[in-house]
């Protein structure tokens, strides 16, 4: 099994993330392989917190150009995690 620290990357704090984070809705960057059970064990490991529902979404590398060189921005996946109602997760 992975660590829990491998599978979430880092918590995504964007002005989207603040809206949903309203709606007990919260956005991390997660490892590319990762299942969404493992990353619903991740999170409520790693914050305590009980985990109702897990979207993921790959997003895709852009096409990027440095000068007559044209290279490629690294793929990622982003997990849209859904809390029990009444709990939240405290950034420090």
């Amino acid at each position: 099994m992975k660590s829990v620290y491998t599978v979430i990357r880092y918590p995504l704090l964007t002005e989207k993330g603040t809206y949903l984070a309203s709606q007990n809705k919260y956005l991390f960057c997660v490892e590319k392989r990762a299942s969404k059970i493992e990353i619903k064990k991740a999170i409520e490991e790693i914050y305590k917190v009980k985990v109702v529902a897990v979207n993921t979404l790959s997003v895709h590398g852009k096409r990027r150009r440095i000068r007559q060189n044209w290279g490629k921005t690294p793929e990622w996946k982003k997990a849209i995690v859904t809390l029990k109602e009444g709990e939240q997760i405290k950034w420090e």
